[in-house]
């Protein structure tokens, strides 16, 4: 088999290609032709790992999330309902890490009506689940040797999702906005992954269900992919060179 390519040619609906064609044997992601130490040891590092690095989304893109399918009946309201009377601000800084559980509680509705939060959570528990297809998918994308990471906006109650999914197997949850103070599409939270991962932009494959989130990691020079469901991400990310090889075993016959 001759040397794999990055990146392909052949154009895939909302993936974004910003770095140039190139030979994984041969030559580093990065589209920068500087000469400065920092980029020298970044495309050093980039030649010892498995590329791209691929980032994924958590919520509708990895797990169906219970926050638009089960929490307004939990309330006993519509979506619009719900939205209309909790506190603008009071779930975002939860997943920024920015209050705790209590103080969220408190908080929630503009009212200052009290709401039962172990309920809640019990609730959101049950509506955790994997997005059809997607654990096959990361099962495949791991026995090829991918790195993968999370990139998700969500509050500590990850943890809770990690307990009943065990995405840790699969992912590891490296950037949440909970433990990194920040949420997508906020241009600092991709140029701290990308000053965590030491990687280039290029070497990347950002994955969200969200175009918006999708559209600021194109703009700090990521590879962006729209999720919409698992087959096509698989076909998106085959399309950008990523091996998806559903049975390494040969074959007995």
């Amino acid at each position: 088999m001759g040397a794999q390519r990055l990146f392909s040619s052949f154009p895939i609906v909302k993936v974004d290609r910003r770095a140039p064609l190139y030979s994984i044997a041969s030559s580093p992601c990065s589209s920068s032709s500087s000469s400065s130490n920092n980029i020298i040891e970044k495309e050093m590092s980039s030649r010892k790992r498995k590329l791209p690095v691929l980032l994924f989304d958590i919520m509708d893109t990895i797990v169906r999330d219970p926050f638009y399918h089960d929490m307004p009946p939990f309330f006993g309201m519509s979506m619009e309902e719900l939205l209309e009377s909790k506190h603008p601000a009071a779930w975002t800084e939860f997943e920024k890490g920015l209050i705790s559980e209590m103080e969220m509680a408190r908080m929630f509705f503009k009212d200052g009506r009290p709401i039962d939060m172990e309920g809640l959570k019990s609730c959101m528990r049950r509506g955790y689940s994997y997005i059809e297809g997607i654990e096959e998918l990361l099962i495949d994308l791991k026995k090829n040797g991918y790195e993968m990471h999370t990139s998700t906006n969500y509050p500590i109650w990850y943890e809770i999702i990690e307990e009943k999914l065990k995405i840790s197997n699969y992912l590891s949850w490296t950037f949440c906005s909970c433990l990194m103070g920040k949420r997508k599409p906020d241009p600092e939270f991709y140029m701290d992954m990308l000053k965590h991962l030491n990687i280039e932009p290029a070497c990347c494959i950002f994955v969200d269900d969200r175009m918006r989130n999708v559209q600021a990691a194109i703009d700090a020079g990521f590879n962006g992919i729209q999720f919409k469901n698992a087959d096509l991400l698989r076909k998106d990310l085959s399309g950008l060179g990523v091996v998806i090889e559903t049975n390494l075993e040969p074959r007995l016959h």
